[in-house]
């Protein structure tokens, strides 16, 4: 009984391979081998294989557990206290010195040949190029050799035609899919209800419509006092600013009604509405709203201001009838609520036009050569060019801009 040990290490993977990863130890301490016996599988960048051990003996030690990873010319395991054959049978370490060495399967020992099927490594450009022939077609091949790869990936549920390879030639390796797996997934949100119908409006309306936007900075502190001098007189009086905006809009629709209007693409004809039925945006936990005030132009103040908080409230209440959210003519939106001075408009199809007011903030302005701090807001209209040219446009827009600036004009109309 000899009580020699020998180490056997990582060979020499060859094409520039300098580590690979232990994937399963085929044996165990104490275990038996013969030569060229595979003793570990090992994954390298290009495949997964098995690695022959060049000595026969008894197996004293593991040098690596499974999922780490070894270095050529690192040891993999000690072979030692070999049995003497019995008498008249071939030596098994004669055979190991003159035939074997630290060879892949298929890599070079004479005997094993003649037992063992050669087992090349392939490039990752001949890998590539066989799974293009041997895969359904695609629009690019797989980039993917491991067949452990390929059980990581279905195991965490991935598309490996998804996945960008690190590899040489963009080959995919495990890390690639442990990276991706331990990333965060996407949330995907289904697209039905209110969402679906306000995205199939908005697409239908960036389809159709030629629109173009103009917008305007307003002074808006005389109109901010007046709201405060009409709601001084007690709660039942009280009217928001919204409704105040509202009004001058519809002021501002009454004096350019070819804004108030549709375009029947069917017929090649443009429609200008009899009545003005106001849209107003309100954001609810369910999304985007857009309630309608019918016959708007009808209303004075209170009642307009009355019918706004109406509808303001069944919205956030998830309670608005189908006819509340039908039929507007024109859409005021108010997107200073949320902070920002200005927005470009989606026209509300089949609209024509939609105005915008952003929020309201202390800025320097200039009054009669005199800087002065006061309470500015932008407002910005988008509107159909089918529907009117840019003198209709800036018409309305600076006809509301006016009646901001100077609400006493605006007095008569409430």
């Amino acid at each position: 009984m000899s009580s020699d040990v020998r180490e056997f290490v990582l060979p020499d993977l060859g094409e520039g391979l300098t580590e690979a990863e232990i994937v399963r130890w085929l044996v165990h301490v104490g275990d038996s081998v013969r030569v060229d016996q595979p003793v570990v599988e090992v994954e390298t960048a290009k495949a997964v294989v098995e690695v022959p051990c060049p000595y026969a003996g008894v197996v004293t030690r593991l040098w690596g557990r499974e999922g780490e990873s070894v270095d050529v010319g690192q040891p993999l395991l000690s072979v030692g206290g070999r049995q003497d054959p019995p008498p008249g049978t071939p030596d098994p370490s004669a055979a190991a010195s003159e035939d074997s060495g630290n060879v892949l399967v298929g890599y070079g020992t004479s005997a094993p040949v003649a037992r063992r099927r050669r087992v090349p490594v392939p490039s990752p450009r001949t890998a590539v190029a066989a799974l293009a022939d041997t895969k359904a077609p695609t629009t690019e091949p797989v980039r993917v050799i491991s067949p452990l790869v390929r059980k990581l990936a279905k195991q965490h549920g991935l598309d490996l035609r998804t996945l960008h390879g690190s590899g040489p030639g963009g080959l995919i390796l495990r890390k690639d899919v442990e990276q991706r797996s331990q990333a965060p997934e996407a949330v995907r949100v289904p697209l039905r209800g209110v969402r679906r119908t306000i995205a199939d409006k908005l697409s239908r309306s960036r389809q159709e419509i030629p629109d173009a936007t103009t917008w305007v900075d307003v002074d808006a502190t005389r109109l901010l006092d007046t709201k405060e001098q009409l709601s001084a007189s007690g709660d039942d009086n009280k009217v928001s600013l919204f409704a105040l905006l509202a009004r001058i809009c519809v002021a501002g629709l009454t004096r350019y009604p070819e804004l108030n209007a549709t375009v029947d693409s069917v017929n090649q004809e443009i429609v200008q509405l009899p009545s003005i039925h106001l849209g107003f945006a309100a954001q609810t936990e369910r999304g985007l709203v857009v309630p309608v005030v019918r016959d708007a132009q009808k209303m004075r103040l209170p009642a307009l201001s009355a019918e706004i908080t109406r509808l303001t409230t069944s919205a956030r209440e998830g309670t608005l009838a189908p006819a509340d959210l039908t039929g507007g003519t024109f859409t005021l939106n108010n997107y200073g609520v949320f902070g920002v001075d200005g927005s470009t408009p989606i026209i509300n199809h089949p609209e024509a036009a939609m105005l915008g007011v952003g929020r309201i903030l202390a800025r320097p302005w200039v009054i009669d050569g005199e800087l002065a701090i006061r309470q500015v807001c932008q407002l910005s209209f988008t509107f159909d060019h089918r529907v009117c040219d840019g003198g209709a446009a800036g018409g309305f827009l600076r006809y509301v801009a006016d009646l901001i600036e100077r609400p006493v004009s605006l007095l008569r109309l409430l």
